[in-house]
C-alpha cells in the first residue's frame, strides 16, 4: 500500500492510502449517502466519469458477489472511503483497475463538496509519482461534467434479447441501463429486448412498452435522443427512469440543470402530489428537471423541489427521477415497474 491523496480543483488536498489499483484517476468528485450497495454503485453506468466518495464509515465489509453487478465492470473512475472494510473488496477493485483510497476524512470532503459543489478532481494512488501541483494542473485540463454527452460510451452497441418469455414485450433504451432494471422487468412478466441509445423510434414503436433507462452525463446535449423520444410519444407506452425521466422532460418542453452536488443515496424523500404520500427513494443523478407546478409533474423532491416524476395520460407516457428497481435501496417505489407491466398487459 502506498500513500496517495485526493485533490480537488479548488486546491483542497486530502491525504489517503491506496488500497487497490495503482495510477491516477481523473473525474468529477461526488458522494453517495447509501450505507450498502457499494458493488452496485461502482458498476452503475450512471457513475461514469466520477470519483465516488462513500459517506458510510466502512465500505466493503460484506464482501463481493457477481450477482450484485449492475453491469459487466465498474464505471466509477475511483472509490474514496474512510475505511476499506474487507480484503475481498480491495482485491476486486484492484482486479478491475480501479483506484481506491482509504483513510480519507470523508466527512470533511463531503462538507467541502456540499459547500463548493461537485468539482473536477484526481485520485492519486502514489503521491511519489505525481505531486499536488502537477495534479492540480492536470485537473484543470479535464472537461467539466456540464455539457458532457456520455451515453454513447456506456450504451450497448446493438439490440440484444435479455429474455424471450413474457406476457408483454418491452424495449429498454440503454442510455446506461442497470441490469437490475431488466431483471425486475423479467420478474414482472415482461419479455425484454435492450436497444442502443440511438435506437430508431420506428423499431421501438412496435413494442408494448418502451423503458427509457438511467445513464450518465448531461441530458441537454442529447438532442438526437430527445427528438427520438418526441417522435415515439403517443405510439406506445413509455416509462422513463432517471436520465430517461430528464429526456422525457426535455422532449415535452421542460428544462434541466446541473445540481450543486447531486442526489445520490438511498434515503431521498419524494412527495407524490396526488396523494400526499412521501416515498423514501434511491437516487443517483447530478442533473435534474427544474421545479414546475405543471399538472404533469407528479412527484417532487422534498429537498429542493425539483421534478421527480411526470405523467402524460394523453401521450401514454410517465417517468420517475428515482430508481424503482432499488438496486440498492428502499422498496417504496417497487410497485411502479410491476404496475407499468400490468398496465401494458391490460391495454
Amino acid at each position: 500500500m502506498s500513500q496517495g491523496y485526493l485533490a480537488l480543483e479548488d486546491g483542497t488536498v486530502f491525504p489517503a492510502r491506496s488500497v487497490a489499483a495503482p495510477g491516477v484517476a481523473f473525474g468529477e468528485a461526488v458522494f453517495t449517502t447509501a450505507m450498502t450497495g457499494y458493488q452496485e454503485t461502482v458498476t452503475d453506468p450512471s457513475f461514469a466519469g466520477q470519483l465516488v466518495t462513500f459517506t458510510a464509515p466502512m465500505i466493503g465489509n460484506y464482501g463481493v458477489d457477481d450477482a450484485r453487478l449492475e453491469s459487466s465492470h465498474p464505471w466509477a473512475k475511483a472509490v474514496v472511503m474512510r475505511r476499506c472494510g474487507g480484503l475481498a473488496w480491495a482485491q476486486w477493485l484492484s482486479s478491475h483497475g480501479v483506484v481506491a483510497l482509504e483513510d480519507v476524512d470523508t466527512r470533511k470532503l463531503v462538507l467541502r463538496i456540499r459547500a463548493a459543489g461537485a468539482m473536477r478532481a484526481a485520485a492519486v494512488a502514489d503521491a511519489s509519482e505525481l505531486d499536488h501541483v502537477a495534479a492540480l494542473e492536470l485537473i484543470g485540463q479535464q472537461p467539466a461534467m456540464e455539457g458532457q454527452a456520455l451515453v454513447s460510451a456506456v450504451s450497448s452497441v446493438a439490440p440484444a434479447v435479455f429474455n424471450e418469455d413474457g406476457r408483454v414485450r418491452v424495449a429498454v433504451v440503454d442510455y446506461g441501463a442497470k441490469t437490475s432494471i431488466m431483471r425486475r422487468l423479467r420478474q414482472a412478466g415482461a419479455a425484454v429486448t435492450v436497444f442502443p441509445h440511438a435506437a430508431d423510434p420506428d423499431d421501438l414503436a412496435g413494442f408494448d412498452g418502451v423503458l427509457l433507462s438511467n445513464g450518465p452525463g448531461d441530458p441537454e446535449p442529447l438532442q438526437a435522443e430527445v427528438e427520438a423520444i418526441r417522435s415515439l410519444l403517443g405510439r406506445t407506452s413509455v416509462l422513463g427512469i432517471c436520465l430517461g425521466h430528464q429526456l422525457l422532460g426535455l422532449a415535452t418542453g421542460h428544462t434541466t440543470y446541473k445540481l450543486p452536488f447531486g442526489h445520490r443515496g438511498a434515503n431521498h424523500p419524494v412527495l407524490e402530489r396526488a396523494t400526499g404520500r412521501v416515498l423514501v427513494t434511491s437516487q443517483n443523478h447530478g442533473f435534474a428537471v427544474a421545479p414546475s407546478d405543471a399538472r404533469e409533474a407528479t412527484y417532487v423532491s422534498l429537498y429542493d423541489g425539483t421534478v421527480e416524476g411526470f405523467d402524460y395520460p394523453e401521450l401514454n407516457a410517465r417517468s420517475v427521477q428515482f430508481h424503482p428497481e432499488a438496486g440498492p435501496g428502499t422498496h417504496d417505489a417497487w410497485p411502479i415497474l410491476e404496475g407499468w407491466v400490468e398496465s401494458l398487459e391490460a391495454a
